[in-house]
């Protein structure tokens, strides 16, 4: 009798625990993320995918990085001239059980004002802010833009429109 009850108390911890397992898999999750190299006091771009596993929308609120003086979340639009534009973005639709890509050409995740030179092969850190999850801390390596699997835009197309 003592055996069986500790195999059944075994076997609920085990069965919570992998409930709990499971649980953690819920949420924001990042992908794949990357960054331009880019030169000390110059701009450079951030890419990833997001993916929210929960049943609740939610929304990429805000960014912050110890390697620039500001960071900004834009979208890369062509206007009417044909001049690609980077258009500031108060935050980062993310829907229920769905990907949201943060790439070349779309939205993306400026660093402004580099505080060193980001070279192919240094990595930092970026921290992702949302409205409903918990902040999410990523470490970016730098890629050459021209070896990864982006569009080739250069970031010198981009332009920041004025009002």
């Amino acid at each position: 009798m003592k055996r069986l009850l500790i195999f059944l108390w075994t076997g609920i911890f085990l069965l919570s625990a992998c409930g709990t397992a499971g649980e953690e898999g819920t949420g924001v999750e990042t992908h794949d993320p990357w960054a331009r190299a880019a030169l000390k006091d110059g701009t450079s771009a951030v890419y990833f995918l997001l993916h929210n596993h929960s049943t609740q929308a939610d929304a990429l609120v805000g960014t912050s990085s110890d390697v620039a003086t500001m960071t900004e979340i834009d979208l890369s639009q062509t206007n009417a001239n044909g001049v690609v534009e980077m258009i500031p973005q108060d935050s980062i639709a993310l829907p229920e059980d769905a990907e949201v890509e943060v790439k070349p050409g779309g939205y993306h995740i400026m660093l402004i004002g580099l505080k060193k030179d980001l070279n192919v092969g240094d990595k930092f850190s970026l921290t992702l802010h949302f409205k409903h999850h918990e902040d999410i801390i990523m470490t970016v390596p730098v890629l050459d833009a021209a070896s990864s699997d982006s569009s080739s835009m250069d970031m010198e197309m981009h332009t920041t429109p004025t009002p």
